[in-house]
């Protein structure tokens, strides 16, 4: 980070701390819109591994995508990362644990609850689903289902993740308290442990240690989020130290690339996540500095507030699709590019609709008594922001 970086980030109004440097919080730090746009990139990382998994292109093509796209589960760990970035980028000075359970229920549940229900019928309907038993459909709809291997994909997949989200916002209010109380030292401290943490559990997990893979288990992947959450106190605090974008954005695809050399799984967290711990405080960085991101394209950050609603919706409609197409049919390059691209199409659209028609008008609708009855208490004159957020924030 150049002097100049670091300067501008001293002068930004702060969150508090437990340390003698604290400065009084603003109503809000300001919006890093390059996350938001960097959070699509990671969906379509994903849609294109389950592309790959389903086999719609052979020969060459099949090659080729498996090449580009068969480490694309690592976007479920760039998830990770960013959402402890972004919660404790977001976190409200004074906030209370059930108050922000209730947001993070306003703002995940809505829409896996309705792409459950469409999972549900699917199993029903469709051939080759498999049959829900009451268990397993239980714990996905509590999104406990990732805590015993042997439900962790049931009904939609993609729904795994979530589970492990869940167990991070449970230990947030817990993990935020203790950053506060962490000067810049400790800060970075607790990251090299939790990156120790993912290379200790990767060897365990590649060397069979376990019953089962590590994964999907919840436990297992709370250290990506500490991580993401330590870089974003690192930010907060003036004292980050990573690459700039450009940098951080090789060093990520490189990792990325790594992911054939070790064993699937878990361990191809320990290939991509020191990239992806840069890049996301890089393009932080580059939104509060007001420096080139491509990431911050209006474009981008509108998939990019769709991602949530693509990632949860994708794979059902690639499901859907096998019924008609039949299991891995090998298309040729033009038909499988025909193929991938109606799906695609198919898959942003029903993102936008429930983004459109679930998602926000739920989120209004669950956090719309408390939002009133905050207004009705005086408010405190706002203290004056010395820098200009951009217009859109990350949507975690």
């Amino acid at each position: 980070m150049t002097t100049a970086t670091t300067r501008a980030l001293r002068t930004t109004p702060l969150a508090p701390t437990g340390t003698t440097n604290a400065r009084v919080p603003p109503a809000a730090n300001p919006s890093l819109p390059s996350l938001t746009g960097l959070r699509w990139m990671a969906a379509l990382l994903v849609f294109g591994t389950h592309v790959n998994n389903f086999g719609y292109f052979g020969g060459t093509g099949g090659h080729l995508v498996n090449w580009g796209f068969g480490a694309g589960s690592t976007g479920v760990s760039f998830f990770f990362v960013l959402s402890g970035f972004v919660l404790t980028w977001s976190a409200r000075p004074g906030d209370r644990p059930l108050a922000f359970w209730r947001r993070r229920i306003a703002r995940i549940y809505p829409v896996h609850l309705v792409t459950l229900a469409v999972a549900l019928l699917m199993a029903l309907t469709l051939a080759h689903q498999g049959d829900p038993t009451p268990k397993p459909a239980l714990a996905n709809v509590l999104l406990l289902h990732s805590w015993w291997h042997p439900w962790w994909q049931t009904l939609n997949p993609v729904s795994w993740s979530l589970a492990c989200e869940a167990f991070f916002y449970a230990a947030f209010p817990l993990l935020i308290l203790l950053l506060r109380h962490l000067g810049a030292r400790a800060s970075a401290a607790l990251g090299a442990l939790s990156a120790a943490s993912v290379l200790v559990l990767a060897w365990s997990d590649a060397h069979h240690w376990w019953t089962y893979t590590l994964y999907s288990f919840p436990a297992a992947r709370l250290p990506e989020f500490v991580l993401g959450a330590v870089t974003a106190r690192l930010v907060l605090l003036g004292r980050w130290r990573g690459p700039g974008l450009e940098a951080s954005l090789a060093l990520a695809i490189i990792g990325y690339f790594l992911v054939p050399q070790v064993a699937p799984g878990y361990s191809a967290t320990v290939c991509t996540l020191t990239g992806f711990a840069l890049l996301i405080p890089a393009a932080a960085v580059a939104d509060l500095n007001g420096l080139p991101s491509l990431w911050r394209h209006r474009r981008l950050v509108r998939l990019g507030e769709l991602s949530f609603a693509f990632y949860m919706i994708h794979l059902l409609v690639l499901r859907a699709s096998s019924n008609l197409l039949g299991t891995k049919p090998h298309f040729g390059v033009l038909a499988g590019l025909a193929v991938t691209a109606t799906a695609f199409a198919v898959s942003l659209g029903l993102s936008w609709v429930l983004y459109e028609a679930v998602e926000c008008p739920a989120r209004r609708l669950l956090l719309r008594r408390r939002r009133s009855a905050a207004k009705q208490q005086p408010q405190p004159d706002p203290v004056p922001a010395r820098r200009e957020a951009p217009a859109a924030a990350p949507s975690d």
